[in-house]
């Protein structure tokens, strides 16, 4: 791994010209014997008077210039050993690109979490650097369903228009296995997706699939092929450096790198304002309510495109996940990062997931219920899990066959949390009709709600009722 130094001094008063000579850099020219001549013992007296000013003179600028001269010495050998170390420094650094084959198995991945350089802080321009091949741009593309434009006007009864939107986000890299590259992202980032694409350093871009996501924490990891990944572009990329933000102290430099906005990857640098913070958010039904999570507060600006993207310290260590959804839209200098030492054990799980395909709309599987999300006031104010709650089951679907029944709540679909119907009908866009899957439900028994887990076979879009959410 590179190492980067701090910036590098030198005596400004001086040049790195070698002022030394061989009189350790005084130069004392041999006096020649005078002549002797009588003089009048006035002469004499007056003589010698001029004598011993002139030696004092002499004394007094053989010290003041060796003094000097020594000076010169000393800092001129200190300026050369400094730029011969930012050669070192520049020279180790032209190494630290490129993304070597992993020799990980298939099987379970770890997140490494190491330290990037055990000299010292670099400056915002060499975090740049280090930092900027490890983070990508994500780019969402869906379809969605739109309002219709006659039914403003009092045309009731038109179908809903169907439009292409897109959304931008950053992702970090975070490693790799034998086929994929892993990258960290937010959630909010790719949710809902039908393609994500992904762009590196080199603006080269690349389809990804999503691997895991977890929505309550607001991350998730997607992944490339690595055989869909040229060889150019896989020497200039690596995967980041991750640090912790436990050791992070209020007042300590950080920088944000991510695609602000769209436009591509951008550097910016503030503090660390507060560390555990905990903010109000909205609830699924409009509601504030206090988050049970923790976030890291930064001055540094923090954008729409920034999500996913990074917060370094001047290691060029990551130490959160920058999250434009948190930041602040009625003050200036408020963003907010989800700190790594919290995601990176949520990250670990989500890499090991299988990795998800979409399916074609006239092939993906239903659960055949009806169902709506559990907001936030219902859960206090009845105790009801969060979940997506059942209202009603379709006679001969797949629901049916597993014992579903009205007023079950769904937490869990092959071991990925729901919190709403959103997230659990876009999981059901990458299974197919006839496909069995795990659902964990949070069941009434004996006026009490108990979790269990049920197998279900999937039932084909024509098998489903028309106002199935599921």
């Amino acid at each position: 791994m590179s190492e980067y130094y701090n910036n590098y001094s030198q005596n400004p008063y001086m040049g790195n010209q070698d002022m030394r000579s061989e009189n350790n850099g005084l130069h004392t020219p041999e006096p020649s014997e005078p002549k002797r001549r009588k003089s009048s013992g006035r002469a004499m007296r007056t003589a010698k008077k001029i004598g011993a000013i002139t030696l004092s003179a002499v004394l007094f600028g053989g010290v003041a210039a060796g003094t000097f001269q020594g000076v010169n010495y000393l800092t001129g050998y200190t300026a050369a050993q400094t730029e011969e170390s930012a050669q070192s420094a520049s020279a180790g650094s032209n190494s630290a690109g490129g993304l070597a084959p992993s020799s990980a198995s298939a099987g379970s991945q770890t997140l490494q979490t190491t330290t990037a350089s055990e000299s010292g802080e670099m400056s915002v321009a060499d975090v740049a650097d280090y930092v900027m091949p490890s983070i990508v741009s994500i780019t969402n593309r869906s379809v969605q369903e739109v309002q219709n434009y006659f039914s403003m006007f009092g045309y009731y009864g038109m179908q809903p228009q169907a439009q292409e939107t897109e959304s931008v986000g950053s992702g970090i890299i975070i490693g790799q296995n034998d086929s994929e590259l892993l990258i960290a992202t937010n959630n909010h980032v790719v949710e809902g997706a039908d393609t994500l694409t992904v762009s590196f350093i080199d603006n080269q871009a690349y389809e990804a699939n999503l691997k895991g996501t977890d929505a309550e924490n607001d991350l998730a990891v997607i992944a490339v092929p690595l055989t869909s990944i040229s060889a150019d572009t896989m020497a200039q990329i690596k995967p980041a450096t991750l640090g912790s933000s436990d050791n992070l102290r209020v007042g300590e430099q950080v920088v944000a790198i991510g695609n602000a906005l769209g436009y591509g990857q951008s550097v910016t640098t503030g503090i660390v304002s507060a560390t555990n913070r905990t903010l109000t958010e909205t609830s699924s039904d409009g509601r504030p309510v206090q988050s049970s999570a923790s976030y890291i507060q930064t001055d540094a600006a923090i954008n729409p495109g920034n999500s996913g993207g990074a917060l370094v310290n001047m290691k060029g260590e990551v130490v959160g996940i920058n999250s434009a959804k948190l930041a602040s839209t009625e003050v200036e200098g408020m963003g907010y990062a989800i700190p790594v030492s919290r995601a990176s054990s949520i990250i670990s799980t989500l890499m090991n997931e299988s990795t998800l395909t979409k399916v074609a709309e006239n092939e993906r599987g239903t659960l055949g219920i009806t169902a709506t999300t559990v907001p936030a006031s219902v859960t206090e104010a009845y105790g009801i899990p969060t979940g997506v709650y059942v209202s009603d089951v379709t006679e001969g679907s797949g629901a049916q066959a597993a014992g579903l029944r009205r007023g079950d709540v769904i937490t869990a679909l092959d071991g990925r949390s729901v919190t709403d119907v959103s997230q659990l009908q876009e999981l059901l866009q990458y299974y197919k009709a006839g496909q069995t899957v795990n659902l964990t439900v949070q069941s009434i028994t004996d006026n009490a709600y108990a979790e269990k887990t049920v197998s279900l076979t999937l039932s084909g879009q024509a098998d489903s009722d028309a106002s199935a959410k599921a």
